[in-house]
């Protein structure tokens, strides 16, 4: 048995620990206390990065200070650099959801990192009487300061990311909006046909949507770059050296790549999360914004005999076990979910942080988890969208002139021409008769069909334009 495990100990006892794990009695404990989700650390490989930079901001700051030995600190360093490239992500077995405001997840980044070291000074692992998680890798650090700080990283990390997916989808837009610029078709308000328009100004709206949420999406990443790492426990620094914060934040953006900026208050940053209710309404903001042109694709995308048919969107995948042939708007059915878990997730970060008591707010880790559900899954949906569908999407050109030809919608452009009363009487006409506008004005003398089809184009039809009375 002594060479399958070896014991480790805490205050409330001795545990036997797994002699190859990396992690130690602390994660132990929280892994038997936090069954919960069955979803662990290690599939948010941006938060183990974001704690390896902290821990490794933080050994260097020590070391200048002359907190932690260099011998030491020179191990640690290794070890973080490591970690932050992914080598031991397997061994953060914390569950995502956890109490403790985060303690246990800092816990096994501080037993990783423990041990990785010793290893590197060429020591068994558990020797923490050389080098120990709590009083070496997590000197002059609280939870309540790495926590944040690193989720604060981690989630700048995945917006980068995100922001990329957008623009990615956002430009797949515009390219479909220069492709169909040309192409008119009967534009809807309230599902009702209204005026004409063109695709192209249809699929342009989409990305310019897309595009202001990317300028939102970096306004609110703006907020989370206020870091209060030097805070410890509550804000006042206890147990860290003298000028450690201003160091520490500035070894962290250069570590990092993230431009970081230490709080000005302390005490206030440890227990407001303001920032991430910001970020979660934005992404919720992007989710719904999101959600809409997905409505708008199926819409358009209905039938192929029965529905709207304006566009055609790419077969995916068989659309059902029963009906052959049918193919269903899939990719946007995946968008439509994604947007409904992010606004779910907006509510839990919002009362999250509503619960947050006195100098600190213990519901931190459900908030980071959220918001990197949020981010990640928005991220994916996005590129499958711009991938598997819009890039793809294809006019109905023959149905859509056919409806533009015929739709008694078009007497809108006629009113500056020869007034509202003989455009309403054609419309009307048109509508009782089933006979297309042209020939309906033509036959009450109001107008030639050569001089209504040369109306018909789109500058004329889609744009303001000075039109004069009695001619065109």
């Amino acid at each position: 048995m002594s060479t399958n495990f070896r014991v480790e100990h805490d205050f409330l006892g001795e545990k036997q620990i797994p002699a190859d794990a990396y992690w130690g009695v602390h994660s132990a404990r929280a892994v038997e206390n936090f069954p919960i989700s069955g979803t662990r650390i290690s599939a948010m490989p941006d938060l183990i990065t974001a704690l390896a930079f902290v821990k490794q901001a933080a050994a260097r700051t020590n070391m200048e200070l002359g907190v932690l030995d260099a011998k030491l600190a020179d191990a640690i360093v290794l070890a973080c650099k490591d970690l932050a490239a992914g080598a031991l992500n397997a061994e953060f077995v914390v569950d995502v959801i956890q109490g403790g405001a985060g303690t246990s997840t800092n816990m096994n980044a501080n037993e990783v990192i423990a041990n990785l070291a010793l290893e590197k000074l060429g020591l068994d692992k558990g020797r923490y009487d050389v080098l120990h998680p709590n009083d070496h890798v997590n000197a002059s650090q609280s939870t309540n300061d790495v926590y944040p700080t690193a989720v604060r990283i981690a989630l700048w990390l995945g917006i980068e990311r995100l922001l990329a997916s957008m623009a990615f989808l956002r430009t797949g837009f515009e390219a479909k909006a220069l492709e169909f610029k040309d192409i008119l078709k009967i534009g809807r308000t309230q599902l009702q046909d209204a005026v004409p328009m063109t695709l192209g100004q249809e699929f342009l709206t989409y990305a310019i949507m897309i595009g202001e949420d990317e300028s939102r999406l970096r306004e609110a990443r703006a907020l989370i770059q206020e870091i209060n790492l030097g805070a410890t426990a509550i804000g006042t620094g206890i147990n860290a050296p003298g000028g450690y914060s201003d160091r520490a934040c500035q070894l962290l953006a250069e570590i990092s790549g993230v431009p970081v900026e230490k709080a000005s208050n302390l005490i206030e940053a440890t227990q407001d999360t303001g920032a991430f209710v910001q970020l979660s309404g934005v992404l919720k903001r992007v989710a719904c914004k999101l959600s809409k042109i997905c409505n708008d694709l199926r819409l358009l995308s209905s039938g192929p005999q029965a529905g709207f048919g304006d566009i055609r969107l790419p077969a995916r995948q068989a659309g059902s076990s029963i009906m052959p042939g049918k193919v269903n708007p899939v990719i946007p059915e995946v968008m439509n979910q994604v947007a409904f878990e992010v606004i779910g997730n907006d509510m839990t970060v919002t009362m999250a942080s509503e619960a947050g008591q006195l100098q600190l707010n213990a519901f931190e880790p459900i908030m980071g988890w959220s918001l990197f559900k949020s981010i990640e899954h928005l991220s994916q949906a996005c590129r499958t969208l711009q991938t598997n569908c819009v890039a793809g999407i294809e006019p109905n050109r023959e149905l859509l002139a056919k409806r533009v030809r015929e739709s008694v919608t078009l007497v809108t452009a006629l009113n500056p021409l020869i007034g509202y009363e003989k455009s309403a009487l054609i419309a009307k006409t048109a509508m009782k008769t089933g006979a297309p506008i042209g020939e309906v004005a033509e036959s009450l003398g109001i107008m030639s069909r050569s001089e209504l089809e040369a109306l018909l184009v789109p500058e004329k039809l889609t744009q303001p334009i000075a039109l004069v009375r009695g001619g065109l």
